[in-house]
């Protein structure tokens, strides 16, 4: 719901930085696709967090290249990666660094020295994340929503943009912690990785059992990232879109007026962070999309791994074997789309 001072889309710059936009975006997923095969729908799914601002939890069954996809997204970003291992016996203090005491060699006086740990980077892949408890998790909330970190009652700053790429295993359930609440809503997509297709597949085993060392460049840099996440924030949304996706993420809540199948699998509907994020999403799909207004199917498109993660379901939801993406599903077939969509 842009006004018109903040969106002119006559403006040969905006019209310049848009093409721009697209021009590093298109060249992002040619780079990429010297390595990952297939996985479309996950890969756009990144990249529009990446042009929102936002974190990504990826989850996928063993094998899916969830973490070399993270890792070649980054190579190509021409930011500061860095990669956290979550184990059992990970401190807070791994993951944001810690205060040690310093000797000046000269006076001999101590003094306490802040040494950065692993957060402080553009990306962090925080590799299989449900595998360390709650109380390391939880180091990564103020990083996340905040973009600093606090040891020892300083505050830090991060570096910008900063994004979270935590990975999980869903089989895996043994020895892991599940995610608290307040983490899951801070992500902005729970991006699911699946199986390849067999011609995808016979691909993989050609590009991997050879000697041929893909390269993959850089083909933007921070500043350039930044830029951009204002650019999305410029794409205007009509009213009735915005008023489409606040009405559909307060039908995840029973407490409102959801529909029956709602009431009886769901506890929890998703928060007001879910129709901001759904919002911002769809203005990067359509952005690169090559139009300069959000549309219906952008909404649609992205609503499901907005709210997957957002709603808890109840005992008959297991019993019925109905998981979040059929009711999210259902709900998006039982909301008419507004008028003139």
């Amino acid at each position: 719901m842009a006004t018109p001072a903040e969106v002119k889309l006559d403006s040969a710059e905006l019209k310049k930085r848009v093409e721009r936009f697209q021009s590093v975006r298109d060249g992002i997923i040619a780079q990429v696709r010297q390595v990952i095969v297939g996985q479309e729908e996950a890969l756009d799914q990144i990249l529009t967090a990446l042009f929102v601002g936002g974190h990504c939890l990826i989850t996928g069954l063993p094998g899916t290249a969830k973490t070399l996809m993270v890792r070649t997204i980054s190579q190509t970003l021409g930011l500061v990666f860095r990669r956290i291992q979550f184990t059992p016996d990970l401190m807070p203090s791994d993951i944001t660094g810690t205060d040690i005491i310093e000797e000046d060699a000269t006076t001999g006086r101590r003094q306490w020295t802040f040494v950065q740990g692993p957060i402080f980077g553009n990306v962090l892949l925080a590799d299989e994340i449900n595998r360390t408890p709650p109380k390391t998790q939880s180091a990564l909330l103020e990083a996340m929503q905040e973009m600093s970190c606090t040891v020892r009652g300083n505050h830090h700053k991060l570096p910008a943009p900063f994004f979270v790429l935590a990975t999980q295993n869903p089989i895996e359930l043994e020895g892991t912690y599940p995610l608290p609440e307040a983490q899951l809503d801070r992500f902005l997509f729970n991006t699911v990785l699946d199986y390849l297709s067999a011609e995808d597949e016979l691909r993989v085993v050609d590009l991997t059992t050879t000697i041929r060392e893909p390269s993959v460049q850089a083909v933007t840099n921070a500043q350039e990232i930044l830029e951009f996440q204002q650019l999305v924030r410029m794409v205007p949304i009509a009213d009735s879109l915005a008023q489409y996706v606040v009405q559909l993420v307060r039908a995840t809540r029973y407490k409102n007026e959801a529909p029956d199948f709602i009431k009886k699998y769901v506890n929890y509907g998703a928060s007001v962070r879910a129709a901001q994020f759904i919002v911002l999403s769809a203005k990067a799909r359509a952005l690169s999309r090559h139009r300069y207004h959000v549309a219906y199917e952008d909404i649609t498109a992205l609503a499901i791994p907005v709210l997957r993660h957002r709603i808890l379901l109840n005992f008959h939801a297991e019993s019925d074997r109905v998981d979040s993406d059929e009711i999210l599903r259902r709900l998006l077939e039982h909301m008419p789309p507004p008028k003139g969509a």
